[in-house]
């Protein structure tokens, strides 16, 4: 019994030491607006997103065809320049 519980206590303290992984993602438009979100949101298809993981491997030549936006709180996205909450 004390050979399980010391088993528990270290798989705790493994976990507590373990930083989180953020379970973020980059979304683009179509218009090339990007911004980071903080949750992966299912967008509908007709909102013309692209959805990429947070570890995404940009193209050199991507930082003249895309726009970094700020993300706004609450579920949306940014089209034509403005952010539609939904």
């Amino acid at each position: 019994m004390k050979s399980i519980f010391k088993v528990m206590v270290a798989v705790g303290a493994l976990l507590a030491l373990t930083p989180a992984m953020a379970s973020a993602a980059v979304v683009c438009n179509s218009d090339g607006d990007c911004w980071r979100t903080k949750q992966r949101h299912v967008y509908k298809p007709e909102f013309g997103l692209r959805v990429y993981g947070d570890n995404h491997r940009w193209k050199a030549n991507n930082g003249r065809k895309y726009r970094w936006r700020e993300a706004r709180e609450g579920r949306g996205y940014w089209s034509k320049g403005i952010w539609i909450q939904f």
